[in-house]
């Protein structure tokens, strides 16, 4: 009881410092805004995106076509945009519900309302993972996870990830509710926020029907044994096992399979996923993002996967063991470094937009490590299974194997087609990974806290006052 109390406070306490970063941003961060919206929209859109202060490329093209929105122009539509109108349907809705005009103000306060209601669809979700009663008083891990460097950072800014984020959450929650309908309602509201959300649609309903196959026993109970005792012989038998369930879950599938019907027809419609640039979001295979991905995981949340209550030391001689405990882990090790090698060598891709913007953390990173030296990209590869394994023993841990492997399934296809090193793009399936790991004691619990309360006030006062002469603000 005193843990939720005491959680309720924190999050009482999040959602006003939350509110005094959005004053800050709005203090700080209007330009080039900072106009009627009637003389925003006599000008052109090339004259706000060579304004030399702007904050980032991606609020001169939001905005306008929000401020449109708000007018009544529904028929107007920026061709340069990538994304659905979720987030301006959803500010529209807002403008109308509350009597707030419309600008630039009242938009990044649209996002940041939502970021408030993270913490209460985390406590959910946390709660199923555990597998402990939910509650409506957010927890204190629940608040912590909310103030993960790239979801508070963007909550502040008129961008669709966060609103992207807890669509994607509400999804996932009332799928594991039963809630079959609200799930696709809600899978539908995501995919109008990001169109890559329909993956996370099928996840939620693989999420939450593992669970119940594994209660209803019947005739054939279904193969899925412990993820750590596993083998790659139990993995083919557990897939066969699944074709024996497929009577039970047809069923439950059909709102998901109307969903994804619908998304189809969208696809065809808009010959591709990519709204409007397509030219700039080409998807490709680029199979490094996947390295990418685990290695900045690791490097947030090492004081989830460093401070587990085996310590780290044990941490470090399970990983040890699971890649040369033997003579065969060798071998497959050595295999799996020759195949990344393989794929590192095929698919590294430099992004122009990576290499030519220099208000972003990835620039220096892909600049001054990755471009040292052409072994540089090499030298990782051993990192990248040693972070993988880490993550492996703290969300494999008391499940099952398809348990576990359903969310990697779902990161590959999310994350594969896409060209450009963005860390918004490892935002869901950072909080959904992180979500996994059931046993988070109390003091990794507030290294967590500090470290990402950390970051934030780093990455945030360097965006707000360290902004550089002819460059701008500098940004993840």
């Amino acid at each position: 009881m005193l843990s939720m109390s005491f959680g309720g406070t924190l999050y009482l306490v999040y959602c006003g410092v939350a509110v005094s970063v959005l004053l800050a941003f709005n203090s700080e961060v209007l330009d080039p805004y900072m106009v009627s919206p009637s003389y925003l929209c006599s000008i052109e859109l090339h004259h706000i995106i060579t304004v030399p202060n702007l904050p980032r490329q991606d609020e001169p093209f939001h905005v306008p076509q929000a401020l449109a929105y708000c007018r009544g122009e529904w028929s107007t539509w920026d061709p340069k945009l990538t994304t659905p109108p979720g987030l301006y349907i959803l500010s529209v809705l807002l403008h109308h519900i509350f009597g707030f005009p419309c600008s630039l103000r009242t938009l990044r306060a649209t996002v940041t309302f939502t970021l408030t209601i993270l913490p209460l669809l985390l406590t959910q979700l946390l709660a199923f993972h555990q597998r402990r009663p939910s509650f409506l008083c957010p927890t204190v891990e629940a608040v912590a996870l909310s103030t993960f460097p790239l979801a508070w950072f963007y909550g502040f800014l008129y961008y669709t990830d966060v609103s992207s984020l807890v669509s994607v959450l509400a999804t996932i929650l009332f799928s594991t509710r039963g809630r079959h309908g609200l799930a696709a309602v809600f899978g539908v509201i995501s995919c109008f926020f990001r169109q890559t959300n329909i993956i996370w649609v099928l996840y939620a309903f693989c999420v939450s029907h593992l669970p119940r196959l594994h209660l209803n026993r019947g005739k054939e109970p279904l193969y899925d044994p412990p993820a750590f005792t596993a083998h790659p012989g139990d993995l083919v038998r557990s897939i066969f096992s699944l074709f024996n369930k497929l009577s039970e879950l047809l069923p439950p599938f059909v709102p998901y399979m109307l969903v994804l019907a619908g998304f189809g027809g969208f696809v065809f419609w808009n010959g591709g996923v990519v709204l409007g640039d397509k030219a700039n979001h080409v998807p490709v295979m680029h199979v490094p993002q996947l390295y990418y991905f685990i290695a900045f995981a690791t490097i947030l949340g090492w004081p989830t996967v460093a401070l587990a209550q085996d310590g780290p030391q044990r941490l470090m001689l399970a990983v040890t063991t699971r890649m040369f405990g033997s003579t065969r882990r060798v071998i497959v090790t050595t295999f799996l470094a020759a195949m990344m090698a393989i794929s590192v060598n095929l698919f590294t891709i430099h992004h122009p937009f990576l290499l030519s913007d220099n208000r972003h953390y990835t620039f220096y990173v892909w600049r001054r490590v990755f471009m040292r030296h052409p072994i540089m990209p090499y030298l990782f590869i051993p990192g990248y299974q040693a972070c993988a394994w880490a993550w492996w023993l703290r969300v494999a841990r008391n499940r099952s194997l398809l348990q576990t492997l359903v969310l990697p399934l779902a990161i590959v296809p999310t994350l594969l087609p896409t060209p450009l090193l963005e860390p918004r793009y490892f935002l869901i399936p950072y909080i959904l990974m992180r979500a996994q790991v059931a046993d988070v004691g109390r003091s990794a619990l507030a290294v967590e806290g500090l470290w990402y309360a950390a970051v934030n006030v780093v990455t945030t006062y360097v965006f707000l006052y360290k902004e550089r002469p002819g460059v701008g603000r500098f940004m993840w």
